[in-house]
């Protein structure tokens, strides 16, 4: 799987997973099958345009970024789909046939003579010398300037199906929209941060909810997720700077990851992220995690 479609397949599982439907609710609700659904999810096929919307419109996700990965990667399909085409064969050019054995000239009909005319008709002149010769040598200079235009077009055809043939470059992947300070208090999301990010550190709660850190290095910054919560739970992370606050809201939030907005962290920064539970007794239970460095985590109390 080329990293285009790979992370366009990423964005859709996320947000499969921030629905809580199966593939066969998934099914119910669009007019893509089950299987259709699976191919998508997995990477097997590049879903429609139409999928990608819908699953956003289910997700309750602004469908700009995705589409924007989906525009990425049918074009990168395409692009590999035009060049594992076989060429088309060009037609063979016509051998000369090769002269026969020589023979004898046969000899020449006899002439016919002249053609009767009717009585009353004056006769034809005879053809002269000269208008036979002007006749010849036109047809020679109109059977010459036609061969001579066959060869100075043909190169020229050639290499205008070598041009339409040659497929046309792929077109970049997206880089970050913002880097350190620029990227505070902003989506990782929708700021293209979180393609690839380096995972710092995962924690498991007491509550059996999963925490995690996670960095990008193109953008120089972080943000906490959290996953497997119960609605009211809460998560903040600071990595010396601003507080990033995030909290389940609903059941559809239960079902999915829900994560922080990003704070600018240089490498060496020690991110911390804490978590509380919903419950009216719980502490915050946090962890420490340095960038490009180890992690280590505090016990919950």
């Amino acid at each position: 799987m080329t990293p285009e479609r790979e992370r366009l397949t990423t964005a859709l599982r996320e947000l499969r997973t921030r629905t809580g439907l199966s593939l066969a609710a998934l099914a119910e609700r669009t007019p893509y099958s089950k299987s259709s659904w699976e191919r998508y999810l997995n990477g097997k096929a590049v879903p429609p345009r139409r999928a990608v919307r819908d699953l956003c419109r289910l997700a309750r996700e602004p469908e700009g970024r995705l589409l924007a990965l989906w525009e990425i990667a049918e074009a990168e399909w395409s692009n590999r789909a035009a060049r594992a085409a076989p060429p088309r064969a060009e037609p063979a050019p016509a051998e000369p046939e090769p002269p026969g054995p020589a023979s004898a000239p046969a000899a020449p009909p006899p002439e016919p003579g002249p053609p009767q005319r009717p009585p009353g008709l004056p006769a034809r002149p005879p053809l002269r010398h000269g208008r036979l010769v002007t006749v010849l040598a036109s047809v020679c200079a109109l059977a010459a300037g036609s061969a001579l235009s066959a060869f100075l077009l043909l190169p020229h055809r050639q290499g205008d199906r070598k041009a339409q043939a040659s497929p046309s470059a792929a077109p970049a992947a997206p880089g970050p929209r913002c880097r350190g300070a620029a990227c505070e208090g902003q989506d990782p999301m929708q700021m293209y941060c979180g393609a690839g990010p380096d995972t710092l550190t995962t924690e498991r709660t007491t509550t059996g909810a999963r925490v995690e850190v996670r960095y990008s290095p193109g953008c120089q910054a972080g943000w906490a997720r959290m996953w497997g919560t119960r609605v009211g739970d809460r998560l903040e992370m600071t990595a010396g700077g601003p507080t990033r606050r995030a909290q389940t809201e609903d059941e559809v939030d239960t079902e999915s990851y829900v994560y922080t907005v990003m704070t600018a962290a240089r490498p060496g920064a020690v991110v911390r992220a804490c978590f509380r539970s919903a419950s009216a007794h719980a502490e915050r239970e946090c962890v420490d995690a340095r960038v490009h460095g180890a992690a280590r985590s505090s016990p919950p109390r």
